[in-house]
């Protein structure tokens, strides 16, 4: 049986693909891979679907012992990769063999480091997705994050020349950048009628940093102050100025519990509640908060519908490209 070996789990690493998507309406987020963009591309170099299922790490990558020949791709976050203990290159198709070793050291920019395996990890799919949602022990390599001594199953690699050559790589433009402050397109919205106009200019304005609350469920920022039109409590609402009443939250939506400390609602995360959301990170953008970490800056770029699916629409060229480049 194929399998990939974890020695070493890093500091939190899940199996993840593009999403279980379609089941809001039972309280269940998507989960899925938070920087979209590189785990496709991650997938797209071992000759991979784009959906096939990898492994998301956190801060600290796995050491993962391969049982058979394999190809195997490393994106997102910089990090320090190496095959038995020597150096290799990240963005490029390296094949490894029975009884290699793959292992990494700590990020030294971004968050999240993907790594892809020709065949895909081949755990059993859940609601169409073989994606991991921790909160509820649901998905992935048994509901939870990986640990020392897992054996996960691969699946078969693409049979014939469909995979890239060992040594194809992404091309530097077509790699995720890393901000000294990231920029974040926002749709404001949804509840942004509960902010006063100064309390609007403020959120836009600030540069926020990211707190030690920064995870798969959300992000916590801190650096300004939002300041709320008065009203009466409505029915059904609580007494916080940001309390409405009950909503949906859409995955990328901004809530603002006490006004202080806007939180970024991610793949994990409560499905609706009573806080006033102010806004929506668009999906293209969620990939470029992903790679932020603890102590880094974000600001907040307004943009409409229109700039939202600009952006979509270019991060999937950008992956046409990647593909169109691999086949070349």
């Amino acid at each position: 049986m194929s399998e990939l070996i974890v020695h070493s789990p890093g500091l939190y690493t899940t199996v993840q693909d593009t999403g279980r998507d379609g089941h809001y309406d039972i309280g269940m987020p998507p989960s899925g891979a938070m920087d979209q963009y590189s785990y496709r591309a991650a997938n797209l170099l071992v000759g991979n679907p784009e959906d096939a299922a990898a492994l998301e790490a956190t801060y600290i990558g796995p050491r993962l012992e391969f049982t058979d020949d394999r190809l195997v791709a490393v994106t997102g976050a910089d990090a320090p990769v190496s095959r038995n203990g020597e150096p290799v290159p990240a963005w490029q198709t390296l094949a490894v063999r029975a009884g290699d070793v793959l292992s990494f050291e700590m990020i030294t920019a971004g968050a999240r480091i993907y790594i892809a395996v020709g065949g895909g990890v081949d755990v059993p799919e859940y609601l169409g997705s073989r994606s991991t949602y921790t909160l509820t022990g649901l998905g992935g390599h048994q509901g939870r994050k990986l640990a020392e001594g897992d054996r996960l199953p691969l699946g078969e690699a693409a049979a014939g020349g469909g995979a890239p050559r060992e040594g194809a790589a992404v091309a530097d433009a077509l790699r995720p950048a890393f901000w000294e402050v990231t920029p974040v397109r926002t749709v404001v919205g949804l509840c942004s009628y509960r902010l006063t106009e100064g309390g609007t200019r403020s959120f836009l304005d600030t540069t926020w940093k990211v707190t030690k609350d920064a995870d798969r469920v959300g992000y916590r920022l801190r650096g300004g102050t939002l300041d709320f039109i008065e009203r009466q409590q409505p029915f059904g609402a609580g007494s916080d100025p940001a309390n409405v009443v009950d909503l949906g939250y859409p995955v990328g939506s901004i809530q603002v519990p006490g006004g202080d400390e806007p939180i970024v609602l991610l793949n994990d995360a409560v499905t609706g509640g009573g806080y006033a959301t102010i806004g929506t990170v668009v999906s293209a953008d969620r990939d470029r908060i992903a790679q932020a970490k603890t102590g880094d800056q974000v600001s907040f770029e307004p943009v409409d519908l229109d700039g939202a699916l600009a952006a979509r629409r270019d991060r999937r060229q950008r992956l046409d490209r990647v593909r169109d480049a691999l086949r070349s």
